[in-house]
C-alpha cells in the first residue's frame, strides 16, 4: 500500500477520446505534498507517512504545530492528513511529492466532504417517491410518509430515513479511472464526479478493489525524480551545443587558414613572374 496525496479540486470539464466521445472529467491540482513526519512500528504501532499541503501563516500556527513542523525543518501547513503504508513503501521526511506518483489509466479512490445543502425532505435527500397527486391527499405530495412503529415499540427507530440535513458528510467514491496527467500544471484528470465543491480539499489514494498497475512509482513519485531527468536532458543539450560550436569555430578556423593560403599563393605568383622576366633579360643583354 503506497501514500496517498492531498489535491485541490479546481472543477469539471470534458476531453474527447480517440472515437470523438466526450467524457467528464473532474481536475484535480496538486499542490506542494510535502512529507512531515514518518511512523515507524517500534514508536508509533504501524507505518503511516503524514503528509501536509498548503500554505499558512506562521501567526495563524499554534506553538505545538510550530514544534512539529520545525522538528521535521519544513515549512507550516495548512492541511495534515496521515496515510497507511507498508514498510518497503516509506519515505524520507521533507520529501516532495509529483503527479506522476500516479499513472494514466490508474484506478483511485477519491475522499472528501460533500455539498453540504441544508436542511432537505425525504424525497430529496433519500430519492422517495412521495405519495399520490391526486385527490385524497391534500398538500401531501412530498411527504415521507409514516414514521413510527405503532405501539409497539413506540418510537421511532434510530437511523430512520426522514427529512435533515442533506450533504456535508465524509463521502468516497471509489475506482474512478485516471484519463489524462498534465506534468507541467500538475493537474490529475479523472473521469467522473467527486465529492465535494470547488477548491476544496480532496485525499487520492490508489484503489483498495483494483490491482495496482506495475508501471507505477514505488514507493512514491517524488519531484526530484523529474528534476533530475531534467537536468540530464538540459546537460546533454548543453553538452551537444557546446561541441556544434567547437565544430564550427574548426571549420571557420580551417577556412580562414585556406584563404590566407590562397593569397600568399596568389602574392607570390606574380613575383616569380617577374624574377623570370628580369633574369631572362639580362641575358640577352
Amino acid at each position: 500500500m503506497r501514500s496517498g496525496l492531498i489535491l485541490k479540486k479546481i472543477g469539471m470539464s470534458r476531453i474527447f477520446d480517440d472515437a470523438g466521445n466526450s467524457v467528464p472529467v473532474t481536475i484535480l491540482k496538486l499542490e506542494e505534498n510535502q512529507v512531515i513526519k514518518v511512523l515507524d512500528r517500534n514508536r508509533n504501532g504501524y507505518f503511516a507517512i503524514q503528509v501536509g499541503t498548503g500554505k499558512v501563516k506562521t501567526k495563524n500556527v499554534n506553538k505545538a504545530l510550530r514544534g512539529h513542523f520545525a522538528k521535521s525543518s519544513v515549512e507550516p501547513k495548512r492541511i495534515l492528513i496521515e496515510f497507511r503504508v507498508d514498510e518497503n513503501m516509506l519515505v524520507e521526511e521533507g520529501k516532495i511529492f509529483s503527479i506522476n506518483h500516479f499513472s494514466v489509466g490508474q484506478k483511485i479512490d477519491v475522499s472528501g466532504v460533500s455539498h453540504g445543502k441544508g436542511f432537505s425532505g425525504g424525497m430529496k435527500r433519500h430519492n422517495f417517491a412521495g405519495l399520490e397527486a391526486t385527490h385524497g391527499v391534500s398538500i401531501s405530495h412530498r411527504s415521507h410518509g409514516s414514521t413510527g412503529n405503532s405501539q409497539d415499540p413506540g418510537k421511532v427507530w434510530k437511523g430512520k430515513k426522514m427529512a435533515g440535513q442533506y450533504g456535508n458528510v465524509n463521502k468516497t467514491v471509489q475506482n474512478l479511472t485516471v484519463l489524462k496527467i498534465n506534468d507541467v500544471d500538475d493537474l490529475l484528470y479523472v473521469k467522473g464526479s467527486v465529492p465535494g465543491p470547488k477548491n476544496a480539499y480532496l485525499t487520492v489514494k490508489d484503489a483498495i478493489k483494483s490491482i495496482l498497475p506495475e508501471h507505477v512509482i514505488k514507493p512514491a513519485g517524488l519531484s526530484e525524480n523529474n528534476k533530475s531527468d531534467i537536468n540530464t536532458s538540459d546537460k546533454k543539450e548543453i553538452v551537444k551545443d557546446a561541441e556544434s560550436k567547437t565544430k564550427s569555430e574548426s571549420i571557420e578556423v580551417k577556412n580562414e587558414n585556406l584563404n590566407t593560403q590562397n593569397e600568399t599563393e596568389q602574392t607570390d605568383t606574380p613575383v616569380d613572374e617577374a624574377s623570370n622576366t628580369e633574369t631572362i633579360d639580362i641575358n640577352k643583354a
